[in-house]
């Protein structure tokens, strides 16, 4: 309707599009409260219910239970859409109306091929009218968590939120008018949507890290990477937003990375629910799901590239830079995440590709995207350190950066020398140059970044006035680029200096890894709310000083009939304490496995600097400036 109104010059047809967002989101709300309810009152003549829940399920798990399977995690999706859709019809009452109202058309159109998918193929409202049951057949144990009750709902915000920024771009191409308030009404939902998503990776990675009983916190599994691939897009949106909106450069590029964000988003979305896919993330399911998506996969993905090849030569920009210029850094940063999200999607799709034109069955895993991936990550953090010091359009001279950059290269070296050694020391290793270059690159950026922060600084009235004086985008960029060189530290020490044993263990016995002497001292039953257990008592020692008492798990679920490994983790900084019970082995045995993982938490650290960085952006003064989001 607001289309309509924007195609034929009808403003009450436009402004439809407000109400009709809020129409559409309250029933939505009124759709998920009633599966809600069914879960938390065990109405079993729900077939949902009766599926993915049980009487004995504590009423937190039944509440998560809502979105831990295919048709209300798709409920849960929609409402989200709908949920952005009416904050951009509320939040944009400066933009001018024809553009307002093509945006939420398009989202609109998005969300009618959602709900048409629940409708047709995925009613979370069916009944077990004719076939009662007495209770459930319990929540997938896997998703009895805590990190499962939020990691979906951040993920999924980030996911769809992608939608408002391709919603963007259809409308600018839809009028042709890509100019810098375009970029500029786009990025502070891009940046939001970026954010979350970064806490809903960081989330499942950590739910992996302590749930699954591995000890791992990424495993490049299709699923990981399918949520993985819009992330990278996203990054790269974000910076071409940023010279977009600064410059008038790349305004196609970042058209097309706007439309690529969000069909990644919707691939992951095919990859997960067509049944294509083995994952314990992935809810498998029937063929016809998988069509339904993939038509619509082809609808959106096909239109809007029809869509951009028709207009884009008309948008071209023709803004010129130096080779010495924030635009070649940016653009250096965008191509090499292009080929970052190639290599992860390449990985990814040509195992299916190759089944599916019987090829033959391959698997890719961890060494090819490893070897792939971190030398293109590591000269991007390089970068990082430099980009701040080079101005927009041209950089006349550099001879005032070439200090600081030899201050923080030298910084750099040392400590990077000093922490290889210690730490190679510390875990019996030979010097590593993997560690010792992750650390070189990591502290470059974090002490170029920090000089930087006080030369601008000092050119205010005084250090404390000039920092307070930095513009909030500033603090933004810092935060996130810092939190990138923590993240990289932490996957560079843990990948290197992680130890760790499986053993047999009877009571009494002990084990010493990496200066820590672990001792069993008890084997213990109980009884939770749907399960029963056996807990270990794991006292660890470090000299004679007791450092904690860990208590890992396994757990058999009754109504599952599932047994589960739950780990014990000391944290710290520096290093994690990670026991896992395995089997029991007979004769009083048990197999328990044994981890310390140096400065893991520095990963989840970084991640978490990531997302601040991106929503103290938001909060930017521009954006709210006439002409801007009032976000």
């Amino acid at each position: 309707m607001p289309l309509l109104g924007a195609t034929s010059g009808r403003p009450l047809w436009m402004r439809l599009g407000s109400l009709l967002a809020l129409g559409q989101w309250v029933f939505l709300v009124v759709a998920f409260i009633c599966l809600t309810y069914a879960f938390l009152s065990d109405d079993f003549s729900v077939k949902l219910v009766a599926m993915h829940s049980n009487s004995a399920l504590p009423w937190y798990f039944k509440f998560s239970a809502v979105w831990g399977n295919h048709e209300g995690s798709l409920l849960l999706w929609v409402l989200i859409l709908a949920s952005w859709t009416l904050a951009v019809g509320y939040a944009s009452q400066s933009l001018p109306l024809d553009m307002r109202a093509r945006v939420l058309s398009v989202l609109g159109m998005i969300s009618i091929g959602f709900l048409m998918f629940i409708i047709f193929t995925s009613n979370p409202f069916e009944r077990l009218l004719l076939n009662p049951v007495a209770d459930g057949n319990d929540l997938n144990p896997l998703l009895q968590d805590f990190g499962l009750i939020i990691h979906p709902p951040m993920l999924y915000i980030g996911y769809v939120g992608f939608s408002v920024a391709f919603a963007f771009a259809i409308a600018a191409l839809m009028t042709g008018n890509l100019d810098a308030a375009w970029a500029r009404w786009s990025r502070p939902w891009t940046n939001v949507a970026w954010a979350f998503l970064t806490i809903g990776i960081a989330l499942g990675s950590w739910w992996a890290y302590y749930e699954l009983g591995w000890g791992g916190w990424w495993f490049w599994d299709p699923v990981e990477n399918a949520s993985f691939m819009p992330w990278l897009a996203g990054t790269a949106l974000i910076h071409s937003l940023a010279a977009t909106e600064k410059r008038g450069v790349f305004r196609s590029w970042t058209v097309l990375l706007a439309i690529l964000a969000f069909s990644l988003s919707l691939l992951g979305t095919f990859l997960v629910r067509s049944g294509i896919l083995v994952s314990v993330h992935a809810f498998a399911s029937d063929p016809t799901r998988g069509l339904f998506i993939l038509a619509f996969l082809v609808l959106v993905i096909g239109g809007s590239l029809l869509l951009y090849a028709i207009k884009a030569p008309a948008i071209r920009s023709n803004a010129k830079f130096g080779l010495l210029s924030r635009e070649t850094f940016l653009l250096i940063n965008n191509i090499l995440l292009a080929i970052a999200l190639s290599v992860v999607l390449l990985g990814t799709l040509f195992p299916l590709a190759s089944s599916a034109l019987n090829l033959g069955s391959y698997s890719v895993g961890p060494p090819y995207f490893n070897a792939m991936f971190v030398p293109l990550t590591l000269p991007m953090i390089a970068l990082m350190g430099i980009a701040p010091y080079i101005s927009w359009k041209r950089t006349n001279k550099v001879s005032d950066a070439i200090p600081k950059w030899f201050v923080a290269a030298i910084t750099s070296l040392v400590l990077a020398t000093l922490g290889t050694s210690l730490l190679s020391n510390q875990y019996q290793q030979d010097f590593h140059w993997g560690a010792f270059t992750t650390l070189t690159v990591s502290i470059w950026l974090i002490v170029s970044t920090t000089l930087h922060i006080l030369s601008k600084a000092k050119h205010q009235q005084g250090l404390l006035s000039g920092l307070k004086r930095l513009s909030v985008s500033y603090w933004a960029m810092v935060i996130a680029h810092m939190g990138i060189a923590v993240t990289a530290i932490g996957i560079g020490l843990t990948s290197v200096y992680e130890q760790q044993k499986d053993v047999r263990m009877l009571i009494g016995d002990d084990i010493s890894v990496s200066g820590y002497r672990y001792q069993l001292t008890a084997i213990n039953t109980f009884e939770g709310p749907n399960f029963s257990g056996t807990r270990g008592d794991i006292t660890v020692f470090n000299n004679e000083d007791v450092v904690a008492v860990l208590q890992p798990e396994k757990r058999f679920y009754y109504a599952a009939r599932n047994v589960m490994t739950e780990a014990a983790i000391d944290p710290s900084l520096t290093r994690d304490l990670y026991v896992a019970l395995g089997e029991e082995l007979g004769e009083g045995a048990w197999a328990v496995r044994v981890h310390v993982k140096p400065f893991v938490r520095c990963i989840w650290l970084g991640a978490l600097m990531m997302a601040l960085g991106g929503f103290l952006a938001v909060t930017d003064k521009r954006y709210r400036r006439k002409g801007a989001l009032n976000a």
